[in-house]
């Protein structure tokens, strides 16, 4: 009996000896990743890498844009149609989600990804690389079902609805495959475009059946906080971008110049917000309680300690985002311009 015992602990010693523990959790969930590479046939680890390897810590960057296109809609129109938020945000997430997959595999193809970077899905051999595009296939194809059910529920024209939709599906593609915008400097303006005027424009869109040019001026202080998440990313990942042969626009500026434009990047949103704050509504300075993570975010970058620096830096985008939205629709109707 005692000897039974004594080869049950022992098994049990060396079961938990053999059990991955993971690494770095705190970075994106690698360790849960690592779980899912040493026994990818259980089904929900096989779910969790595939969650993760979409980065959904990034997807602040898609979703703030179609709220606020659906509450310029709102207080511009006075109604609001649920349904089309709900096909909107998932189109615009499910395109969102692809671009990253793809942005994946190309920086794995091209030798960009290694040990050190926080997207290890391929090089940790999470998942394979056909499992990547697949799953980037399947997120387009949902995008593009999404957007046909757009077309059916809403006013909008096809003409138009198609030239945007398929105008930021073709950005998040092509901003690292085909022409591969983010190798040569060109990056920052593509995502400046589609996570900014572009995505506030076919929230909106949808929603009162045109294309206006307002939504893309309301776009901008959305649009920079956007671009802010990307910089940090990009100035963190200079050495390694480098050695790799590609050029960011962190790279061509610098690490002075690069400070400088985050900065810029970081608080030039709430400059608008004051001037909309003190000239139409005072609910326009909702925005302005998320200062002082602005300010946390802008000594943790001047110190150059970039650990998680793009992950704060969304959630900043997130909360800025959200009450950038309640500003609009607690705004009083007629108080604010072109609305």
């Amino acid at each position: 009996m005692k000897s039974m015992e004594a080869e049950d602990q022992t098994e049990k010693i060396s079961i938990s000896a053999e059990s991955p523990r993971g690494g770095d959790v705190g970075e994106l969930g690698i360790g849960l990743l690592s779980s899912a590479k040493s026994r990818p046939g259980t089904w929900r680890q096989k779910c969790a890498a595939y969650v993760l390897a979409l980065r959904p810590w990034s997807f602040s960057a898609s979703l703030t844009p179609v709220a606020l296109g659906s509450a310029l809609a709102y207080r511009s129109h006075g109604s609001l149609d649920p349904g089309l938020l709900v096909g909107s945000a998932v189109a615009v997430l499910a395109v969102h989600g692809a671009g990253n997959l793809v942005n994946t595999y190309y920086d794995f193809s091209k030798g960009i990804d290694h040990k050190k970077s926080d997207d290890r899905t391929l090089v940790d051999q999470i998942l394979e690389p056909q499992d990547v595009v697949w799953f980037g296939v399947f997120l387009y194809t949902l995008g593009c079902i999404c957007a046909a059910c757009l077309y059916c529920l809403s006013t909008l024209k096809l003409e138009h609805l198609a030239l945007i939709y398929f105008g930021g599906l073709s950005s998040s593609f092509l901003y690292t495959g085909g022409v591969g915008f983010k190798y040569v400097a060109l990056g920052d303006l593509v995502i400046l475009i589609t996570f900014g005027p572009l995505a506030v424009m076919f929230a909106h869109a949808v929603q009162v059946g045109y294309l206006s040019v307002s939504p893309l001026l309301y776009a901008v202080p959305l649009a920079l906080s956007t671009e802010a998440i990307l910089h940090s990313n990009n100035t963190r990942d200079m050495e390694s971008d480098q050695q790799a042969g590609i050029v960011t626009l962190a790279i061509l500026i610098g690490p002075t110049f690069s400070y400088m434009l985050y900065n810029t990047l970081l608080f030039l949103p709430y400059l608008i917000f004051c001037i909309l704050a003190t000239r139409y509504t005072i609910s326009m300075a909702l925005p302005l309680l998320t200062i002082p993570m602005a300010f946390s975010l802008e000594r943790q970058f001047r110190s150059q300690s970039f650990s998680k620096i793009p992950q704060r830096t969304a959630k900043l985008n997130l909360l800025l985002g959200l009450f950038y939205v309640f500003g609009i629709i607690l705004a009083p109707a007629g108080t604010l311009p072109k609305l």
